[in-house]
């Protein structure tokens, strides 16, 4: 069987470490009133930082809710929070660090793709699960997958690029737009998007008019606008982060190009609508939650939301999944019985009951095959309406256009 380069090792230590970490589970039995420590990971400063925050809110809301109720194995749930800056050498040296030197019973977070990719072998290496909050990219929860590796530790409770970037294409197709610009960022975040967009425009027989690329921290976007218009572009694609998208919003109108932009779910970022201003009016991204309160559970959760915190989320899915993903992983680690990392992973591909959450009811959402939790029927469009995120009434629900390729 075919592993990275010293990843045999790894996993040999690993499993000593775990022979260790079995007399927590057995001071459970006695009654531990120690608490389960969750890793928090995310991007609390930077451009990603509404993002990050509004994650780990919505993480210390259900964390404040599971506590309440009593815990888990009657044991309360303790988050370890560390701050990636969304930067992939901070983000694998903090997953080190809590798989390593201090050992968490598991993990939630990463924002961006990637630090998670970054980040995740250390959590495979330890046999310890992790559960992927928000980032996209499509290689994420499929790194480890079988038949490569024995066991998949890593999950994910976010829309992955496999199904976010075909429904950006069928939002597009259903506007009549087929002479797609895309503009991305120049992360692996940024380069996956492209990739995947590249990709789905050739399911339906098209290619991208021009393909542009930008940095974080840009602050000009006009020569990228005015190649994409001379190359006779109907529509914008993006994939980057708030900032960098309010500047091509901004731009794109002191150019007078009146064309849709539709990209990645980060179009819903407050930094991206704040910054765009007016700019950014009909912007618009797939989701997979919005602050309108749709159902009762949202509406109960963004009435804790405002009780706990005092304003509005920075970043709504991002807190809706943020977290789902601990109501989801505190489900399985009570199945389990244990906080043993080869149970916990064992209890999310098999959970026993379906586990109510903001975004949906999670019945079964993984597998051994499949360690994505989100489906394209959980997909709603988002458009940007004088300053807010709204639900985008004339966007259908993608359908066979947002499958993931074979």
């Amino acid at each position: 069987m075919t592993r990275r380069p010293g990843m045999a090792a790894a996993r040999r230590l690993a499993g000593a470490w775990l022979a260790l970490a079995a007399m927590p589970s057995l001071a459970v039995a006695a009654g531990t009133s120690a608490p389960i420590e969750v890793a928090v990971i995310g991007p609390y400063t930077g451009g990603s930082a509404d993002m990050g925050i509004s994650m780990r809110e919505g993480a210390e809301l259900a964390r404040d809710e599971i506590n309440r109720a009593g815990g888990v194995l009657g044991r309360s749930i303790a988050l370890v929070e560390r701050d990636d800056a969304s930067h992939d050498e901070r983000g694998a040296r903090v997953a080190r660090e809590l798989t390593r030197a201090r050992p968490v019973a598991a993990g939630i977070g990463l924002v961006n793709t990637g630090v998670a990719l970054a980040a995740a072998p250390y959590f495979e290496e330890a046999q310890i699960p992790l559960i992927v909050s928000v980032a996209t990219g499509a290689a994420i929860a499929q790194e480890f997958a079988p038949p490569e590796y024995d066991e998949n530790y890593v999950f994910r409770i976010s829309m992955s690029t496999a199904i976010e970037a075909p429904a950006i294409v069928d939002a597009a197709i259903r506007r009549d737009c087929r002479r797609a610009a895309i503009l991305t960022d120049s992360t692996t975040y940024g380069q996956v998007g492209r990739h995947d967009l590249v990709a789905a425009l050739a399911r339906h027989g098209l290619v991208p008019a021009s393909l542009e690329k930008f940095n974080i921290g840009d602050t000009d976007m006009t020569a990228q606008l005015r190649r994409a218009r001379a190359a006779g572009a109907d529509v914008l694609m993006t994939y980057g982060i708030g900032p960098e998208l309010a500047v091509i919003a901004r731009d794109r109108a002191a150019l007078g190009w009146e064309v849709p932009l539709i990209g990645s779910w980060t179009l819903s970022m407050s930094s991206f609508v704040d910054g765009a201003g007016q700019s950014g009016d009909g912007a618009t991204m797939p989701e997979t939650f919005i602050d309108d309160a749709a159902n009762p559970a949202q509406a109960a959760f963004l009435e804790a939301f405002k009780a706990r915190f005092g304003r509005r989320i920075g970043s709504p899915m991002s807190a809706a999944q943020g977290y789902d993903s601990l109501r989801v992983l505190a489900a399985a680690i009570e199945q389990a019985g244990s906080t043993d990392g080869s149970r916990i992973r064992a209890a999310l591909e098999h959970l026993h009951h379906p586990v109510a959450g903001v975004l949906k009811t999670y019945d079964h959402p993984f597998d051994a095959a499949s360690h994505d939790a989100v489906r394209p029927a959980d997909i709603v469009f988002g458009v940007v309406r004088s300053g807010r995120v709204v639900r985008d009434q004339k966007t259908l629900r993608p359908t066979q256009a947002a499958q993931p390729a074979p």
